[in-house]
């Protein structure tokens, strides 16, 4: 009997003992006792814990046009979330979630007798899954934490600790939130929000019971069940999950019996990189601007969730997209047959330049890392010679892409034969953004010509000549002032004489500077600038927001100085805003991923000409449009509907280096360039390389696609004349809504209708 006793007191101690001990443990555990394991999350970062969030960049009309990240994930709210997802998700992970409070006793007291049927199960609850996505447990901190095995059971250890902590400080809603906002779906997709986007291009709340399951199966292992990649593996592990919603009450098993057959439908999508999605430059270029913002307010735009409201109209961004495209089709092809078996680039006589591709692969990253690692140049021309596989860009190819075998040295060649564009269109009440195409293709070509590039514009910077003349002396100069188109002569302050020639020749005939404009003659600018100084149309040119260097020289007038696309349609948003130049802006506010707003944009404007000129400057700008021979009157010809204002100036430089067209409209103005890589490369005539042809019809598609839609709030309207406003004669007598249908033939025109 006293042995039986004994025996007894000895069970108890050693298990109160081990209860003691086991106590002890999780204590030692949860205060990192001598730091033997590693500190866990204190209550701050336990009521507010840090993930990795997505910067998210928004259009004005609400759509996400691209993310800034290191891991891509965005959050959703529980509501945003379909049931399906939570059922397949509580079915296959944690049955008796509802049930615990953190850790699931039952589920792991029958982890032996799974593991004796071979059934290599985890017992983890979402609540201790979530607190190893969020707090890291598994990652190696305190001594003890280096010690094989063990240092699994401490990270157990603390998954329990945390898991409990967490089932007390959040409610079982918000728990299974966080947990499906930070799990890995592959493909870069981190959260169900991207998740559903990549694979079905969904919302999380529209995925359907198969779907559902096909992201909920993904979780065990989401390469190896990439419903892309591995088909069937995907397709036997949804059906595992279907087959849980069955076995507890979350689908019934006839509906498994018709959804099991299904075949899973999913996107054939790239993996999300900067270069893919809508507006691709314009969201580099705000990238820049918004680190600047960052560092200067302790932000990451990497990880901390930001929303980014932007100026940019996603619909109005996918016509911009999908008009140059269209255009440039045609374009690049008419292009290549013009050169064809020549390389096109040429000096102002005609010949090819000399040792031009040797200079431009000396400028790639490539041939300058390769130099700098100390291997001469002659070695590294040969390994720049050997042909290797690659993916380059092609118009006419599916994705815009082929692979082929070149070598380096042929790809430079390859590319600097493509034309490139900029464009941008501006809300010229408000300075917004509304589309922003810097080039043909952001992936093969990362160069913004919209912002970064700056050529010389040409013809189009004559709108700040004429603006300066009418607003300085509207008597003297307006669109009824009468010149002849004879040889102008300006003497230079070297004594020398000046007298700039028209693109044709001198016709001696009298026109009104209406007239002038629209043909865009030479003489009628060089006119003006007898009675503009240089320094006069700088002023000018600096309060319409043209910030770039200009040459103070009576050829200023023509447009030699390089001027970007963004701000020569800036200065021309003047015009149609009464006078009033507004700062071009691209981002409304910055919010975090709270929606406490970080960041509001505040517009920058000045009153910078009179009404009269302002009104006086879209009415001279109509004239391309509605004079005769104006260069762009084949602006309907590309579809445009008939109807209120609309004027533009084309431009077209030396050599037709150059080719611009300035549309403005009462609510829209837009500027588009397009030309080659380097100024070397282009048309050899002005028939193929005048602004009308090379610019005009991006300009023409896209308004056309912005007019059609219903949706967009830019319609065709009429340029508002000022109050007190007293028409010129020769205004009287034009009728102010002539619609130009020429009849001249346009090869281009018919290329795109082919």
């Amino acid at each position: 009997m006293q042995n039986h006793l004994k025996y007894i007191r000895i069970a108890w101690y050693s298990f109160l003992s081990l209860a003691v001990g086991l106590c002890f443990y999780v204590l030692a555990v949860s205060v990192n006792l001598f730091y033997l394991f590693g500190e866990l999350p204190n209550y701050e970062m336990l009521e507010k814990p840090r993930t990795e969030l997505a910067t998210e960049i928004i259009s004005e009309d609400g759509v996400v046009l691209g993310r800034y990240y290191n891991s891509n994930r965005s959050r959703t709210n529980y509501e945003e979330i379909s049931p399906n997802v939570i059922n397949a998700l509580i079915a296959t992970e944690d049955v008796r979630f509802h049930d615990h409070s953190g850790i699931d006793f039952k589920g792991t007291f029958a982890i032996p007798y799974y593991l004796l049927k071979g059934d290599n199960r985890g017992s983890s609850t979402l609540s201790q899954q979530l607190a190893k996505n969020l707090y890291n447990t598994r990652k190696a901190q305190g001594v003890l934490n280096n010690i094989p095995m063990f240092n699994k059971l401490i990270a157990k250890t603390k998954e329990w600790i945390l898991a409990i902590k967490i089932e007390r400080a959040y409610t079982k809603e918000e728990i299974i939130t966080m947990y499906l906002n930070t799990v890995d779906f592959g493909a870069n997709s981190f959260g169900i929000k991207v998740a559903a986007q990549t694979y079905f291009s969904k919302n999380p709340k529209d995925l359907t019971v198969t779907e559902a399951a096909v992201l909920i199966g993904m979780l065990k292992a989401p390469s190896f069940y990439n419903p892309l990649f591995n088909p069937a593996n995907a397709l036997r592990r949804r059906n595992t999950v279907l087959q849980q919603m069955v076995k507890y009450n979350y689908l019934k098993d006839t509906d498994y019996s018709q959804l099991k057959n299904d075949s899973i439908l999913v996107n054939k999508y790239e993996p999300d990189t900067h270069s893919h999605g809508l507006a691709p430059y314009f969201r580099a270029y705000i990238y820049r601007q918004l680190k600047v913002w960052a560092d200067s307010t302790g932000h990451n735009v990497h990880t901390d969730g930001l929303k980014i409201y932007t100026t940019i109209d996603s619909r109005m961004q996918q016509y911009a997209e999908e008009g140059m495209q269209k255009h440039f089709k045609s374009l690049q092809y008419q292009f290549f047959q013009h050169w064809k078996n020549q390389n096109p680039w040429r000096n102002p006589d005609g010949s090819e330049v000399a040792n031009f591709l040797e200079k431009a692969i000396k400028e790639t990253p490539r041939f300058k890392k390769l130099k700098a690692a100390g291997m001469s140049e002659s070695k590294i021309m040969f390994q720049l010679n050997k042909p290797v596989k690659m993916k380059v860009f092609s118009w006419y190819k599916p994705n815009n892409e082929t692979d082929t075998l070149l070598s380096p040295i042929d790809s430079v060649r390859y590319y600097k034969y493509f034309l490139q564009t900029g464009l941008v269109s501006i809300d010229p009440k408000n300075g917004h953004i509304k589309a922003w195409v810097g080039g043909i293709n952001h992936k093969h070509f990362k160069y913004d010509h919209v912002k970064q590039g700056k050529r010389q514009p040409g013809s189009t910077f004559k709108a700040v000549v004429y603006s300066a003349a009418i607003d300085n002396n509207p008597q003297e100069y307006n669109p009824c002032t009468s010149f002849q188109d004879v040889p102008q002569t300006i003497k230079l302050p070297d004594g020398k004489l000046w007298t700039p020639s028209n693109s044709g020749n001198y016709s001696g005939e009298t026109y009104t500077l209406r007239q002038a404009m629209a043909r865009s003659i030479n003489t009628a600018a060089t006119f003006l600038m007898r009675y503009l100084s240089p320094r006069n149309i700088i002023d000018y040119a600096r309060k319409l927001g043209i910030e770039s260097k200009l040459d103070s020289v009576p050829a200023l007038c023509l447009g030699i100085s390089d001027l970007s696309p963004y701000e020569i349609t800036s200065a021309y948003c003047t015009f149609a805003n009464q006078g009033t130049w507004v700062k071009p802006m691209t981002i409304l506010r910055i919010e975090d991923k709270d929606g406490k707003i970080l960041y509001q944009a505040v517009p920058e404007q000045r009153e910078v000409l009179s009404e009269q000129t302002a009104y006086l400057m879209t009415y001279m700008l109509r004239g391309a449009v509605e004079e005769e021979k104006g260069t762009a009157r084949s602006l309907f010809r590309y579809g445009l509907p008939e109807g209120g204002h609309i004027g533009g100036k084309t431009g077209t430089t030396n050599n037709n280096a150059d080719g611009w067209f300035i549309g403005i409209t009462p609510n829209l103005v837009t500027g588009v360039w397009t030309g080659g890589e380097d100024k070397s490369i282009h048309f050899r005539t002005t028939d193929l390389g005048a602004g009308g042809k090379m610019s005009l019809p991006t300009f023409a598609l896209y308004m056309q696609k912005v007019y059609q839609d219903t949706r967009i709030p830019y319609k065709r309207g009429y340029f508002a004349k000022p109050a007190d406003f007293t028409d010129f004669d020769c205004m009287k007598n034009i009728e102010t809504d002539s619609i130009a249908t020429p009849q001249e033939d346009d090869s281009m025109l018919e290329d795109l209708k082919n």
